[in-house]
């Protein structure tokens, strides 16, 4: 096995200024992990920091000094809260769930306002609406809707959606990875372009793209009966896990899965499963040793692979199948088997840990599959110990997601006239410069690891040992 250290723990503070007012929508784990980072890297006027949430955790918003408007976001009201605080050169970052993303990028376009966000969140209750169809449920369809109207007012100031951890600085790990490995295959290269970066992915023969995290953290307690446990956002994650399951549909896959739909409209690069993310597991690796994830839907699935591909008119000649092999804490995975038990519906106790953590690390990489060199899995391991030391509110995840907002924020700052773009337009390098620091150790492993590796025992299965990256290989159930 190779190890591949590309970032040590030593790392320059990266600070920009910024004169206008900060509104932050939703105060959950995330927001209070992030506004810690945001006090030390913008330079800002004291008390133009307004949080609009119901229910914000008031000792918090106390300790930080910032103001409070106790009110949920609705579709009759986002804009009468909204509009009186937003001017041009103004932030708003979307931290919130079940607030339409869509409908706030289009407010801070008329405003002149930056936005951000760590997901393409619709209006409460659109994941689960019965009365929309499967695929107008899906991440694929919330994307396209945002992009569409991006590409429609190019000259909007910039609205960078889906950039916390995955999606977010996921997409500048895959392109530091995909950089490492033309290193060790000698390959010289430069990528300057979505093009160019295609064009390295296909000669480094890369098939499939997995974002594999193994979240390791432990509690100090066991899980109660009714109870959900996540150490970011239960909301959120339950959201994701209600999705249908989603990924980038890659070139050499040779047949659809039987559950598999394909979109009528779009990029293309994507198909989904009809079934939510939390039931299709998948096979992993990371660092920690192979495991069985969960197929959560994630922006990322979709967007790197639409980055990735290589057309020849309407032909698609290359691009990977990507997707996110999740494996959550152990109390989180057994949150979503108890959710499964009772079909899906949302348990009466809801609860996001942090304190409570005594032990453990969220790491959270790409594993690029493929090369014949080997597959490399490029990414963060941060333990929940140096998460605790480098800012407060924090957990081993919490700081992961805040370092991609603040990445990102910085960025939008300092680009104040893109339109709407995702993580995969953003530099990579700007990114991680700015990330690294809340990273822990950045590092690269090789590994022998494939999707059929020691399979057909004790049971034989119906696996192509000959060709492993067909998505088949991946399914565990």
């Amino acid at each position: 096995m190779f190890s591949y250290t590309e970032v040590t723990e030593e790392m320059d503070i990266v600070k920009t200024s910024f004169s206008g007012n900060l509104v932050i929508v939703g105060f959950g784990t995330i927001a209070q992990a992030v506004l810690p980072l945001l006090q030390e890297h913008l330079d800002m006027p004291q008390g133009n920091v307004t949080v609009v949430s119901p229910h914000a955790n008031r000792r918090v918003i106390h300790a930080l000094g910032i103001k409070l408007i106790d009110v949920a976001l609705t579709p009759s009201n986002y804009e009468e809260t909204l509009r009186p605080l937003l001017k041009k050169g103004d932030f708003l970052l979307n931290l919130s769930v079940s607030v339409s993303s869509f409908a706030l990028i289009q407010l801070c376009a008329k405003e002149g306002a930056l936005y951000l966000d760590t997901s393409i969140e619709p209006w409460e209750g659109g994941y689960t609406d019965v009365a929309l169809s499967v695929a107008d449920r899906s991440n694929y369809a919330l994307r396209e809707q945002v992009l569409d109207f991006g590409r429609k007012n190019r000259n909007a100031p910039t609205a960078i959606v889906c950039q916390g951890a995955n999606p977010g600085v996921i997409s500048a790990l895959a392109k530091q990875g995909l950089l490492v490995m033309a290193e060790k295959c000698g390959l010289s290269v430069s990528p300057a372009s979505r093009e160019e970066w295609a064009d390295l992915a296909c000669r480094l023969n890369i098939r499939t793209i997995q974002v594999a995290e193994y979240d390791s953290q432990v509690i100090n307690r066991n899980k109660r009966i009714g109870e959900f446990i996540n150490t970011w956002s239960v909301d959120g994650l339950i959201s994701e896990s209600l999705q249908p399951a989603e990924l980038g549909w890659g070139s050499h896959e040779k047949t659809l899965p039987l559950d598999a739909t394909t979109h009528a409209s779009g990029c293309q690069s994507a198909i989904m499963l009809n079934a939510p993310g939390a039931s299709v597991h998948v096979r992993g690796w990371t660092p920690l040793g192979p495991y069985i994830g969960f197929m959560i839907t994630h922006n990322e699935s979709i967007s790197i692979a639409d980055y990735l591909t290589i057309r020849d008119g309407d032909t698609v000649r290359y691009r990977p199948t990507v997707f996110y092999a999740y494996r959550p804490s152990d109390a989180t995975v057994l949150s979503l088997h108890e959710m499964a038990g009772h079909c899906w519906r949302t348990p009466p106790i809801q609860t996001t840990v942090s304190d409570e953590i005594t032990s453990g690390e969220d790491v959270l990489g790409v594993l690029l599959l493929g090369n014949p060199g080997g597959a490399l899995w490029y990414g963060s391991r941060m333990s929940v110990e140096k998460a605790r030391r480098l800012a407060p509110y924090n957990n081993a995840t919490s700081i992961q997601v805040a370092a991609g907002v603040l990445s990102g924020m910085l960025y939008a700052i300092e680009h104040p006239a893109l339109g709407v773009i995702e993580p995969d337009d953003v530099d990579h390098q700007f990114m991680l410069r700015v990330a690294a620091p809340y990273l822990g150790i950045i590092t690269g492993e090789y590994s022998d690891w494939s999707p059929v590796q020691h399979r057909n025992w004790p049971m034989a299965e119906q696996v192509d040992l000959d060709d492993p990256w067909q998505f088949s290989n991946f399914r565990a159930s």
